[in-house]
């Protein structure tokens, strides 16, 4: 089979790569970067590390608004597709990149496969409700991480094709761990002591395009009683400088980090504060407590199970997690066994 991967931001590129080496013993695939994160440090070292070949196509759409930088995207994946003529289109998680993917497709009757479906926030205002949204039903193929996915894909009504695979994420952390044991020396750089510093990520546009919302958080982080790494995104770079906003104390601003450098990051830090999905889901798999800077999750097991706290932007809330005592024992597996990507690719297979 010929199946094209459209990927565009570096939590595809994680997802993308320990689908693409089984897909690629059985299959002819062709891999589209449609450019939506083209910073280097946020994209090319990524394929380098990942071991991904480099992409086939590039569309080099660059940031824009939601409805620029998605119709843009579906007016050149429209005539890729029209070249190409894929068997399969398959795409991941809830970026623009995936709309826009899972849309050119479904206008030309190409069956898509949605790696990650069934996640839901229950926020409309979020962008990547309405892309997860409109992706799953759309899709043919469906392949939930947890049975929590299952579930809100059933409640809408959608039955037919989808599939408990567990979560691709767990199969890129057991494979690039042991990489990043052996490669990364970002403790040593910044002069890091292991569980004795904070990590934190803010790149939402809940927390970035609200001055006062950002500031309110970086003000809060930078009164932890540790160092707090934040590695920065270039949207919240920008907002920061339109804002005028200043650094205090304890927060320490560093450029994006590779994968190898992020996995060290958050397998070593005491707790971790982010808006980022993926890194919620990261920090459960290393046994580190999270703290969302959000009102909600997709990844309400996480919660669920203790070992991540929603406090949104209220910085009492956020000291008083900072300082609740660490779950006791390891957190139960709810991401399946690091075999998600080979389901992918067999039932694909089987139709």
């Amino acid at each position: 089979m010929k199946i094209i991967t459209i990927v565009g931001a570096r939590p595809q590129f994680i997802k993308a790569a320990p689908v693409s080496r089984a897909l690629r013993q059985q299959h002819h695939e062709i891999l589209v970067h449609t450019g939506q994160h083209y910073d280097a440090l946020m994209s090319d070292i990524f394929f380098d590390e990942l071991e991904i070949p480099h992409p086939d196509y590039n569309l080099a759409v660059g940031s824009a608004s939601h409805g620029a930088q998605t119709g843009a995207m579906l007016a050149r994946l429209e005539e890729l597709f029209l070249s190409e003529q894929p068997d399969i289109v398959l795409v991941y998680g809830d970026t623009n990149s995936t709309l826009a993917g899972a849309l050119a497709a479904a206008k030309l009757n190409l069956p898509v496969a949605h790696v990650e479906a069934g996640l839901r926030s229950f926020n409309r205002r979020m962008p990547e409700e309405i892309n997860r949204l409109l992706t799953d039903h759309v899709a043919q193929w469906l392949f939930c991480p947890t049975q929590t996915a299952m579930s809100n894909l059933r409640a809408e009504g959608i039955t037919k094709g989808i599939s408990l695979v567990g979560d691709v994420m767990v199969d890129a952390l057991k494979y690039n761990l042991q990489l990043a044991q052996r490669h990364s020396t970002i403790l040593q750089q910044l002069g890091l002591v292991m569980d004795n510093y904070y990590l934190a990520t803010i790149h939402r546009p809940v927390n970035t395009d609200e001055p006062t919302r950002l500031a309110i958080l970086l003000n809060t982080l930078g009164k932890l009683d540790a160092p707090v790494i934040l590695p920065i995104h270039p949207r919240t770079a920008q907002a920061i400088e339109t804002a005028h906003l200043s650094m205090t104390n304890s927060l320490r601003l560093i450029p994006p980090v590779g994968y190898l450098d992020m996995l060290t990051l958050e397998a070593n830090a005491c707790r971790i504060l982010t808006d980022s999905g993926g890194v919620q889901k990261e920090a459960y798999l290393f046994g580190v407590p999270c703290i969302t800077l959000r009102e909600e999750t997709e990844w309400v097991e996480t919660v669920n199970n203790g070992w991540n706290q929603l406090v949104g932007a209220d910085p009492t809330a956020l000291q008083e997690a900072v300082h609740q005592p660490r779950p006791v024992g390891t957190p139960p597996i709810i991401f399946g066994d690091g075999t998600a990507s080979q389901q992918i690719v067999n039932i694909l297979r089987d139709g």
